[in-house]
């Protein structure tokens, strides 16, 4: 075993961790946006094949899983990477950025696909566990469900698991460190588009019009108060309006005016109680002002809820493997979303983050300046390969 300054290194992860990282970069400067992850899942599925693994493609139309069997035991460990990037346009003038304008790995998917992949190629190589380790390459996590969708064409029929586990790099930790939590550790994220319809006409003539800007603008402030003056305050919600598109002149009053909200929650009654009065708000607000409002509400992420089981047994696993001073056991929640709730709803295990770093590496994810930390590559591949081992060991306890 070697030791970074992030921690233990595996020493089949050091050997190949330069390796590593230029295939994360590889990945970075060809980014691939949402069911668009053909390249992306040619370099997996190429890797995962050469090292012994049986390649499947197709579910969730760009997804890749990869089934590695070793010994005669039952059990069944699914691990999970998102392999999707952004549009948005690079800004951060690295040597590997991004070659396609308007598209970015600004989340580090790159990452997380390439620490995956280099636990695969280590856990082919030690072939110290005694099960069947399913490796599952996801696309279009941002926002357009691949989680579902690969779940819905059988992904766990086909690759039943016994338990399964995903990360996410977090900038603002401390590199290497990891942190877990017991149920909620992401809230949900629902998506809302309120249409307001009105009258149009000139803007020296308001009186003949009906003005859907004026009507938008009140829903906007009366908006703020249901999180303020409606939900518990121990309880946690955000209705954040981040978009507001209508007219196009000074002088001309427009017809609609379109308004674009995320809004989250972390429990499913006080996701139902913001639908309810998002939309009841919106509604009267656009009838004082003689306006109508259609309302798309768009139901997408719940929660991710970690089981309680699966997140004790990986937190030992990282108190032991890494040393507690770099776990943080009891993380508090996040307001971020992330699809991997539907694979938890499906079967019990655990998301857990891993510190991206401070400082440099604290450039907040979503940001055209954010870079995944190699520096976290090495210790998580060694974290992925001994929690696999770990629970794939014929004495390992029941979840």
């Amino acid at each position: 075993m070697n030791a970074s300054t992030l921690g233990p290194v595996l020493p089949e992860i050091q050997a190949i961790s330069q390796e590593m990282v230029a295939l994360r970069h590889q990945i970075h400067a060809h980014p691939e946006l949402a069911y668009q992850e053909v390249a992306t899942g040619d370099l997996v599925a190429e890797r995962l094949a050469a090292w012994g693994y049986e390649v499947h493609r197709g579910l969730g139309v760009t997804g890749v899983v990869g089934t590695l069997r070793r010994g005669t035991g039952a059990r069944r460990l699914g691990l999970r990477a998102d392999m999707d990037a952004l549009p948005i346009h690079e800004t951060t003038g690295l040597p590997y950025a991004s070659k396609h304008p308007g598209k970015m790995h600004a989340c580090g998917h790159d990452g997380h696909t390439a620490t995956l992949l280099a636990a695969a190629r280590a856990l082919a190589e030690r072939g110290q566990f005694d099960g069947t380790v399913h490796l599952i390459f996801q696309p279009a996590e941002e926002g357009h469900g691949g989680a579902q969708k690969m779940i819905a064409d059988g992904l766990f029929e086909r690759f039943p698991c016994d338990a399964v586990y995903s990360f996410h790099n977090e900038p603002g930790y401390p590199a290497g460190h990891f942190g877990f939590r017991s149920g909620v550790m992401y809230s949900s994220s629902d998506t809302v588009v309120l249409t307001v319809s009105g009258v149009g006409g000139h803007g020296a003539m308001p009186h003949v019009a009906v003005d859907p800007i004026v009507a938008a603008a009140s829903i906007v402030l009366a908006l703020q108060t249901i999180v303020s003056r409606e939900v518990d305050p121990n309880d946690m919600a955000v209705v954040t309006i981040g978009a507001i598109h209508g007219g196009d002149a000074p002088n001309v009053i427009p017809k609609s005016v379109e308004l674009r909200l995320t809004v989250r929650a972390r429990r499913p009654e006080t996701r139902a109680l913001l639908r309810e009065r998002i939309t009841a708000i919106a509604t009267a607000q656009a009838a004082v002002h003689r306006a109508t409002v259609a309302v798309d509400y768009r139901w997408r992420y719940p929660p991710v809820v970690n089981d309680a089981g699966a997140t004790q047994f990986a937190s030992a696993v990282a108190c032991d493997w890494l040393g507690a001073e770099r776990v943080i056991p009891d993380l508090q929640p996040l307001q971020a979303s992330d699809d991997f709730a539907f694979m938890l709803e499906a079967v019990p295990g655990s998301y857990f983050i891993v510190g991206n770093g401070e400082g440099e590496g604290g450039c907040m994810v979503h940001n055209p300046d954010y870079d995944f930390n190699d520096d976290i590559l090495p210790v998580t591949a060694s974290y992925w390969v001994t929690l696999a081992e770990r629970f794939l060991a014929a004495s390992a306890p029941v979840l």
